[in-house]
């Protein structure tokens, strides 16, 4: 349901809003994924934005020239995400900030309201369930071309589990401002993103659902 109200936004076109300064040349910010989180701002849940977490984990900058033919080959090579020209994903990745993050850095914590999402190219993470006592159980290891934290990007909501890089890792980030202004100035790119990250959600419930089906049948 909230996907297709993303979609209903993207097809009726962002509202006006008045342009505001970029880095590398977005135009206006359409102000509707970034005030979802603005609007939660007096929930006693803990707001996480990039711009406070990259110095918190010593996330630093990486050469675009380096990064961007990384982002091209995942994006390209994976069958869940949506196709696109050489053109546009070269477009698409002018939206994301690249960054190297040094092994056992948490990048993303549990049930803190974060306003980014992250797409894995190179490095190991670790995606942890904290427990009430304090343990931790293993859910997963995301590698090159998985994206973590897509969700709460999406809804606004809880992140429900903790991530932690393994192994240094190399990281393009997509926050709430910059996905903003890709669906003010390319809505086509950003209808292929929010299109991408459906298809993983769909994928992702697929196999929750099998999983559980098969768990209720050997009772």
């Amino acid at each position: 349901m909230a996907l297709k109200k993303l979609f209903g936004r993207l097809k009726r076109g962002a509202a006006p809003v008045a342009a505001v300064p970029a880095h590398d040349g977005a135009a206006s910010d359409s102000a509707f994924f970034s005030t979802q989180f603005l609007e939660r701002s007096g929930d006693s849940q803990l707001l996480a934005t990039w711009s406070a977490r990259a110095p918190e984990i010593g996330a630093q900058p990486v050469d675009r020239a380096v990064a961007e033919p990384m982002f091209a080959r995942i994006w390209g090579g994976d069958r869940c995400v949506t196709a696109l020209a050489a053109d546009d994903i070269v477009k698409l990745s002018r939206y994301l900030h690249f960054v190297t993050v040094p092994a056992d850095r948490e990048v993303i914590g549990q049930d803190e309201q974060g306003d980014y999402m992250l797409i894995v190219l190179d490095g190991t993470l670790g995606v942890d369930r904290v427990q009430p006592w304090g343990g931790r159980v293993r859910l997963a290891e995301a590698r090159a071309g998985d994206m973590l934290g897509e969700m709460s990007l999406l809804d606004a909501g809880a992140r429900f589990s903790a991530c932690t890089t393994l192994t240094p890792c190399t990281l393009a980030v997509v926050d709430a401002r910059r996905l903003d202004e890709m669906i003010a100035n390319e809505p086509r790119l950003g209808l292929a993103l929010l299109a991408t990250l459906s298809r993983r959600l769909s994928l992702r419930l697929r196999q929750v659902s099998a999983r559980l089906s098969a768990l209720l049948s050997s009772n």
